[in-house]
Formats: structure tokens, sequence, C-alpha cells
């Protein structure tokens, strides 16, 4: 199957499922009523989010993607990866409701078409001379700051919580079992931004196919958890403005290298061509 219709065979069915749960999270009264006040304001924001954001840019950039763009592609596969890490939290940590099996076919869909990305980037050459790039050089430090920074935020709270006997305060608001988010977070994000940095640091060549991955992933997710602060504020739930200000200088940061990080990667490929054309 072609390239073009695997990503519409993929995508196309995901916006639908998710454009569904959506409408039915926001529209439904006490669909999340069996949510604490927090984790309430919480999945109606994300409904939100999910509607008016995620699904926009998924249309676009597989509409993009399936016409053989290839930033679209690399943009893509950074939308997906957001999807999988909020669909994870769909799955696992609302209470079971009778969006559960669209929950499942949401992630399935999404995890697929990332692996789709990253199988059929494997052999596809790169140009390696943008490890000369002084973007490159930027996004190695900001990779590794990021995962430190909240390797740092997310482990002050829990050690201390392990310290003095208690539950963390982030765990009862919520009133699930564990916090989600510092799950997913310390047991694979953070640690794929370090390696990322790490691989980056050391010019290996799949370090490339996932710099634009993430870069993307940080947008959408400084975006939503600005946003989310802003729903939880309004709905009386307690939270931090300041932290919203930190989210949308973060989403962009992650803009403006992204941008150049894609510029870069276009003048080492008219590059490497010149070279080939000399040779």
């Amino acid at each position: 199957m072609d390239t073009n219709k695997v990503i519409l065979t993929l995508s196309l069915p995901l916006a639908a499922l998710i454009i569904f749960a959506s409408i039915v999270g926001l529209s439904t009264p006490g669909f999340y009523l069996a949510e604490t006040a927090d984790w309430k304001a919480q999945s109606v924001g994300q409904d939100a989010i999910d509607l008016f954001l995620i699904c926009p840019v998924l249309i676009i950039t597989t509409i993009l993607a399936a016409r053989k763009n290839n930033i679209a592609f690399f943009l893509w596969s950074g939308v997906n990866l957001y999807i999988i890490y909020t669909y994870l939290i769909y799955c696992f940590d609302i209470h079971f409701n009778s969006l559960f099996v669209i929950y499942c076919l949401i992630l399935g869909l999404s995890f697929y078409s990332l692996m789709y990305f990253l199988f059929s980037q494997i052999k596809k050459p790169l140009a390696m001379e943008i490890y000369h790039k002084p973007v490159v050089k930027i996004i190695e430090v900001y990779f590794l700051v990021i995962s430190c920074l909240f390797y740092f935020l997310w482990l002050s709270e829990i050690v201390s919580a392990i310290i003095h006997y208690r539950i963390p305060r982030s765990v009862i608001d919520t009133g699930l079992f564990t916090n989600p988010v510092q799950v997913i977070d310390l047991s694979i994000v953070l640690p794929g931004f370090f390696l990322t940095s790490i691989f980056l640091i050391k010019k290996k060549r799949p370090a490339l196919l996932f710099v634009p991955c993430i870069l993307v992933f940080c947008i959408l997710m400084d975006i939503t958890i600005g946003w989310l602060i802003i729903v939880m504020k309004s709905n009386g739930v307690e939270a931090n403005y300041f932290i919203a200000i930190i989210m949308g200088v973060l989403s962009v940061i992650s803009v403006i290298l992204l941008i150049f990080y894609f510029k870069s990667l276009k003048d080492s490929l008219e590059q490497r061509e010149i070279k080939q054309e000399i040779m």
C-alpha cells in the first residue's frame, strides 16, 4: 500500500474517533461524574483541546503528508506521539465509561501510526551535515534541560511524599492511585528527551528522526498544560497561572527551534545535492 493510503487509512478514522469522543465528553451532562473536581476539569479541558486544536492539526498534517510533503509527515508523527500520551491517560486513568472502547481504538491507531512513521524512515538517507548547524547544538541543550527540569519537578514532590509517608497532593486532587502524568514522564517521555539529547551529541542517525517529533509533542503539550490551568481556575480548582506562562514560553521556544531545524535540514539536503553533482 502506498504511503499516502496508509496515512489516510490510519488518520481519518483516528480523527473521526477523537472528534466523536470529545463531543460526547463535552456535551453529555455528568459524563465525568465519577472524577474529582480537579480531574473532571482537566478531562473536560482535554476534550476541548482535542476537538479544537489536536484534530485540526492532525487532519491538516494528514492531508499534507498524504500528498508526500516530508515536513508534514514529520509533524504528523509528533501529533500521533501526543495522542498516544493523552489516550494512555484516558484508557488507564479515567473511570470506566461508555467511551472506553473508543479510547482504546484511538490509542491503538495513534500508536501504529507512529510505528509506521518510524519504520518508513529507517532506511531513508538523512543529511548528517545538519549536525554542524547551530540549531542542533541548541536542541541538544534544550532537551537535556527539559528532561532534568521536569525530573527535578516531579521527584521533588514524590521523594518528599515518600520521606514523610504521605500521598502526593497531585494524587489526592485527582482521586487516582498514582499521577499518570508523572508515571509516563518519569518512565518514558523524560528518558526519551534525555537519550535523544545524548544521541544528538554523539551524532547518532536515529536522533534526527525524533527531533521534530519531540518538538511537535512539546508544542502541543505546552499549549495543553497552559489551557488546562485556565480551565481549572475557571472551575474553581487550585492552579497556578505562572505555570501557564512558563508553558507558553516553552511552546514558543519549541516552535522557533522546529522552524530553524527544518530550515537547517533543507540547507543540509541542498548541500548534499551540490556535493553529489560535483562528484
